[in-house]
């Protein structure tokens, strides 16, 4: 297997798959492929709101998976970098991993609540069942969406704009940046923290009662 997984891989490369904008294409193609070969599509409502809750997952994994490894790796690391490779994270990764960061938030925000206009749930859902009728689901998912919501209110209002001065991205003091990125670091340590009970509750709307 491991023979014709490198194969397939060396022959995928020969064809570009080194290249991000080549391997998502490839992968684009594949799942139009597959979904047609499996006949997992009928360009109805309900498929179509499935396509939102799909780029909706899609954006959450790039979001969340970002904001983990910023946690989980970026700032645990920063103390052991030597100054002189600090400016490689500070002018060139942090950068490009904040603007997918706060982009893939708002997508999830957006995907999210086009999800639940289309399934009907959302006055149900943002209200925590309080507004209209509906299965507890509802209420799980709404506990979820207004953690989600927060989160990304803290994304594009306090981490990004902290950053910004942290990263020289806009002029700022030596303090300033030194407060600034104190302020990015921990409203991205609560949104971690939020992140655990948000994917709970998504979670559970699928799954419980």
């Amino acid at each position: 297997m491991k023979k014709i997984m490198l194969l397939l891989i060396e022959a995928l490369a020969k064809v570009g798959l080194d290249k991000l904008p080549r391997a998502l294409s490839f992968g684009a193609v594949l799942v139009v492929a597959l979904a047609f070969a499996t006949g997992s599509f009928s360009f109805t409502h309900s498929w179509f709101s499935f396509v939102f809750r799909w780029f909706h997952v899609i954006s959450g994994v790039m979001w969340i998976g970002l904001l983990w490894y910023f946690n989980f790796v970026q700032i645990p690391s920063m103390p052991k970098i030597p100054d002189e490779q600090k400016p490689a994270i500070g002018k060139v990764i942090a950068p490009a991993a904040l603007f997918w960061f706060r982009w893939a938030a708002l997508s999830t925000v957006v995907t999210g609540l086009v999800v639940a206009s289309m399934q009907g749930y959302i006055a149900h859902a943002f209200s925590l069942g309080f507004y209209g009728e509906g299965p507890a689901r509802d209420v799980y998912i709404g506990v979820g969406m207004w953690l989600g919501l927060i989160m990304a209110f803290n994304v594009w209002n306090i981490i990004w704009p902290n950053q910004k001065i942290a990263l020289g991205i806009v002029d700022g003091s030596a303090d300033e940046k030194k407060a600034s990125a104190r302020v990015a670091m921990l409203t991205s340590r609560f949104n971690t923290m939020f992140s655990i009970p948000m994917l709970y509750f998504m979670v559970a709307a699928q799954n419980v009662g």
